[in-house]
């Protein structure tokens, strides 16, 4: 797990530029805590911050080239099967001069070029520079789990593991306002978007040939559409996917260091936390709770769990207080505007857990596979046609005059009714953007002062089913939302978090399973629940799900108040700016303070992130 960079510049005028690239490479200090340093290609500059995780060897430093110098590699990421691979080429007489999976990986390019990314199993972002040819072969993991930036201009082009490494170059820095608008409304940018104009995003299952100046991007991978559903039985399947977690676990124990568990309490992570504990006994947990919020707290079932699997379980429970106190630090390491709150959590977590290990699994994307959000049984209730959607749309007029707010249990039902009875009306696509967001797109596009802020976000294929709805949540809220909160939360305190649900022939078999196998009326992730129910304490089956909220409400009233005036409810500031309508913002800020604040809490957070992002980077 590190931090890359790596720049090409058209006239090439290299020296003169270095600095931007040692610039550039201290922004991914936390990236790459161990080691950092770049070499020089024919036509510019490779950087690498390095997190030591596999052959901690000093023979293992990027940029690494093979014998021949004609190759150079900068690589983040782990591959999960690179001893298999090492020894296919070592049978051909291959050698290699490190134990490292970056050699490998190398090697395998060399022998193979664009071929290879088919026989690689992990996440990883990697550049590749072919010298003779003064070609640039750039490319990311099938489900985005290492994130990929680019810039390109006439003069020069970028890219790197993070935004803050691409803005220590003279870039375009214009904003854009389609994607400032798209943040408003989801909480982050959808890929292949970023905020700057000129900035794109490398899709996932995508890789870029950059060669006389020209740049040709492809798709290597591709799941689900046009897939054959699978024929196998529920018990069948079950089976199936127990065997497929058991091997995905074990492939991430690998590691040349202490290797942990997250362990929230939920179905997901208790799953990981069990296999990990099967194949590990001295296998390190952790999770975090709330004191001052004991309706969110599920350390309960963490310890439950932690119990009966006999793990080294540690607690890190936090206060109201603790939270505040990390929330400059959260907003500071942001690079991008990007407005999930329980990015806190995931940054806390991450610092604790760093100080016992350097690799922790996690849960992450078995909602996104199976079918775990109350929007995916919201979304499949509204598609049964009975008296029960018939009625809650006719009060459709009266939820509209209740207070809202996602603070309170009783605020949050209204909300939520409110919010199901609008998504009624609509198509399924309409309704599962509008589930989606939080704002309205029309709210956002008036917020963003612009004539061409279109907010639209267009949906990989038309829904027809929960399948459907799983493959769209891959592809906007799985890679936008959850793993680039991930991501960057544990690289801003150096660990490495692997993710067992994203096993690519596990994602494609679940895939091809038969949405009845994942969610009913009654049940949401029903497959996975029921294929590891014996191995899980029965508690974990008997409550109902509900993910933490911050309290941002409380802090807006006390503890933001006056930062809240001076930075973000600020007339002469925002009309200063020119970025946002005063107007709007004046609008957020009365229903902040009204009987019924509703989504206008949320909308103060985005608004908060969006403007600590401008004072610091613009």
């Amino acid at each position: 797990m590190c931090g890359i960079v790596g720049v090409v510049y058209y006239p090439q005028e290299n020296k003169e530029k270095e600095p931007f690239i040692k610039l550039a490479l201290q922004q991914l200090n936390k990236r790459g805590p161990d080691y950092a340093t770049y070499k020089s290609t024919n036509t510019g500059f490779l950087g690498h911050a390095r997190l030591s995780i596999i052959d901690t060897s000093a023979e293992a430093n990027q940029p690494m080239q093979d014998e021949s110098g004609r190759y150079t590699i900068i690589f983040n990421g782990e591959i999960y099967n690179f001893q298999s691979i090492r020894d296919r080429l070592s049978a051909k007489g291959i050698q290699f001069r490190t134990h490292s999976d970056t050699e490998v990986l190398l090697k395998l390019f060399i022998e193979k070029k664009e071929k290879a990314l088919e026989e690689l199993d992990g996440f990883f972002s990697f550049c590749i520079y072919d010298k003779q040819e003064d070609e640039y072969f750039i490319a990311r993991d099938r489900f985005g789990i290492k994130p990929l930036l680019y810039y390109q201009d006439n003069e020069q082009f970028i890219f790197a593991s993070e935004m803050k490494a691409i803005l220590q170059f003279p870039i375009d820095k214009n904003i854009d306002n389609h994607s400032l608008t798209q943040y408003f409304q989801f909480n982050y940018i959808p890929e292949p978007n970023s905020i700057f104009r000129k900035v794109k995003k490398l899709l996932p299952s995508h890789f870029i040939r950059l060669k006389n100046n020209k740049l040709e991007i492809k798709k290597y991978y591709s799941y689900y559409i046009n897939q054959t559903p699978s024929t196998d039985t529920y018990e069948q399947a079950q089976k199936r996917i127990r065997e497929l977690l058991f091997q995905s676990v074990e492939k991430r124990m690998i590691a040349d260091v202490p290797v942990g568990s997250f362990l929230s309490g939920g179905i997901d992570s208790s799953i990981v936390a069990t296999i990990g504990a099967k194949l590990n006994p001295n296998l390190h947990t952790f999770s975090i709770g709330f004191k001052d919020e004991p309706f969110f707290d599920e350390t309960k079932y963490a310890e439950l769990v932690a119990k009966k699997i006999n793990t080294k379980h540690t607690v890190f429970s936090l206060s109201n207080n603790d939270l505040f106190q990390h929330f400059e630090q959260v907003l500071d390491y942001i690079d991008e505007p990007f407005a999930d709150s329980s990015t806190i959590n995931v940054y806390i977590l991450s610092k604790q857990t760093r100080k016992q290990v350097t690799v922790a699994l996690s849960g992450d994307g078995a909602d996104e596979l199976f079918s775990g959000y109350n929007k995916h049984k919201a979304l499949y209730l509204a598609d049964q046609k009975n008296i029960k959607n018939i009625l809650i749309k006719s009060g459709s007029p009266f939820y509209k005059l209740l207070p809202k707010s996602r603070q309170n249990k009783w605020g949050n039902i209204a909300r939520q009714l409110d919010k199901y009875a609008t998504g009624l009306k609509l198509t399924r696509n309409e309704r599962y953007i509008n589930w989606a967001s939080f704002m309205k797109r029309e709210q956002a596009e008036r917020l963003v002062n612009s004539s061409s802020s279109s907010g639209r976000y267009t949906l990989p294929i038309e829904i027809k089913n929960i399948n459907d709805v799983l493959y769209c949540d891959f592809n906007l809220v799985l890679t936008n939302d959850m793993l680039k909160k991930v991501d960057s939360m544990s690289m801003a305190n150096s660990l490495e978090v692997r993710t067992p649900f994203l096993q690519h022939e596990l994602v494609e078999y679940v895939f091809s399973l038969p949405e009845q196998y994942k969610i009913d009326s009654k049940n949401t992730k029903k497959i996975l629940k029921d294929a590891f129910r014996i191995d899980l304490p029965e508690e974990l089956y008997n409550r109902s799900k509900h993910g933490f909220e911050i309290p941002l409400l409380k802090w807006f009233k006390y503890e933001l108040k006056d930062y809240l005036e001076q930075n973000v409810f600020n007339q002469s500031l925002i009309e200063e700016q020119g970025y946002l309508n005063w107007s709007e913002v004046l609008q957020i800020k009365k229903q902040l303070h009204s009987s019924n604040p509703n989504d206008a809490v949320s909308a103060t957070w985005a608004l908060i992130v969006f403007q600590h992002w401008v004072k610091k980077y613009l």
